[in-house]
């Protein structure tokens, strides 16, 4: 039997076009890495403002305890726990019987000195009066002997240093007797300002002196005026606004919001907190808030410069770096970032990115560094 060689080559000729043209189509219809779609977003640059709520605590604007300067009995007290008092106002009153013993024993002293004063000088002026007669007569040779002429001045001039003696024990005696009285004056305890007493420890009776290891007679604090002392972080130090106006709640009146004003910055870092005590000046006419309270800071935080600004999840995390991916000239490129905080939508980011630059929309560590990307149309 003889087969037809020229028909199975023209069938061949005719099957093989149609084989190539099927694996064409194949290839065609199966992506390539090279042409990952993407959705991107741009990056944001704006200033950011937001507030964190801190801790704080309110400390009174004066406060001191009031110790007896003088050791006496306590023979008054007019205040009492929450009284409000005024600069200068009598607060309690203490007697000292010996001290009144000792302004006396000095005035008697000083008195007495100035008898003595008042004799000596009776002798000065007998002894001026001798020598002045004796000089005159010794003008006279032979009348009076030189020897006694020079007695005569020596005896006036011990008289003048004995008058100069006594002239000085009288001061030092008025001195003495002046201090005890200024010491006296303490026996009245006055409100060194005006403010509110917190604590009371003494009654009627009571034996009271100086001593910084003693009780206090009472404690005095101003809080018509606050403290408000804030621990900053050390992150957000940097957005310190020496006068800024900040608002802060309290437990002891709530949905109501109370304003203080930056006034003091301590300027260094607790060791161990790791942040920086801030005091805020709060006017507290009506005495409301009161010294312990710890209120509520909503602590403004601002940044000196606007910041980048990216959706979270452009934001890639691996165990080994943070990053969100740039698409330049179509190749996807690994940035490392830092993550702030979140402002609404977005998440402050730290990095050398910029404002406008293209990022893929929903990172992922499988877009590789280096990989070619194609925005998807209608998107970014």
């Amino acid at each position: 039997m003889k087969i037809d060689t020229r028909a199975g080559r023209r069938t061949a000729a005719i099957v093989r076009p149609a084989r190539l043209g099927i694996a064409a189509l194949l290839l065609a219809a199966v992506p390539t890495a090279a042409q990952t779609g993407v959705e991107v977003v741009r990056v944001v640059s704006r200033a950011v403002e937001r507030q964190v709520k801190l801790p704080g605590e309110f400390q009174p604007y004066m406060a001191v305890p009031i110790f007896a300067k003088v050791s006496g009995f306590v023979r008054d007290v007019r205040v009492d726990r929450g009284s409000a008092v005024k600069r200068g106002q009598l607060l309690a009153t203490l007697e000292a019987p010996e001290m009144q013993a000792q302004i006396i024993e000095a005035e008697s002293k000083a008195q007495a000195l100035e008898l003595q004063r008042a004799e000596a000088e009776a002798k000065l002026a007998a002894a001026q009066s001798t020598y002045e007669r004796l000089k005159a007569a010794s003008a006279t040779p032979g009348v009076v002997a030189e020897n006694d002429v020079i007695l005569a001045q020596k005896t006036v001039e011990a008289a003048q240093s004995l008058v100069r003696s006594y002239e000085n024990s009288i001061k030092a005696a008025q001195a003495q007797a002046q201090a005890v009285k200024e010491l006296g004056q303490y026996l009245q305890i006055r409100a060194p300002f005006e403010g509110i007493i917190t604590e009371r420890n003494v009654h009627p009776g009571a034996l009271v002196g100086p001593g910084a290891g003693s009780t206090p007679l009472l404690r005095l604090h101003q809080i018509s005026r606050l403290r408000l002392v804030v621990a900053v972080p050390e992150a957000l130090v940097g957005g310190i606004v020496k006068s800024a106006r900040v608002p802060f709640t309290v437990a002891a009146y709530p949905g109501e919001t109370f304003y203080g004003v930056v006034s003091l910055v301590a300027h260094d870092l607790d060791e161990r907190t790791r942040s920086m005590a801030v005091e805020l000046d709060v006017r507290n006419a009506d005495l409301r808030l009161g010294a312990g309270m710890y209120p509520e800071v909503q602590w403004p935080v601002r940044r000196p410069q606007p910041s980048l600004l990216v959706p979270p999840t452009s934001i890639v995390t691996t165990t080994e770096r943070t990053f969100v991916i740039r698409v330049n000239n179509g190749v996807a490129q690994w940035v490392n970032v830092g993550r702030g905080a979140r402002v609404g939508d977005l998440v402050e980011v730290f990095g050398p990115l910029k404002d406008g630059e293209i990022i893929v929309r929903r990172g992922t560590d499988e877009i590789r560094d280096g990989a070619r990307v194609t925005v998807q149309p209608g998107r970014g």
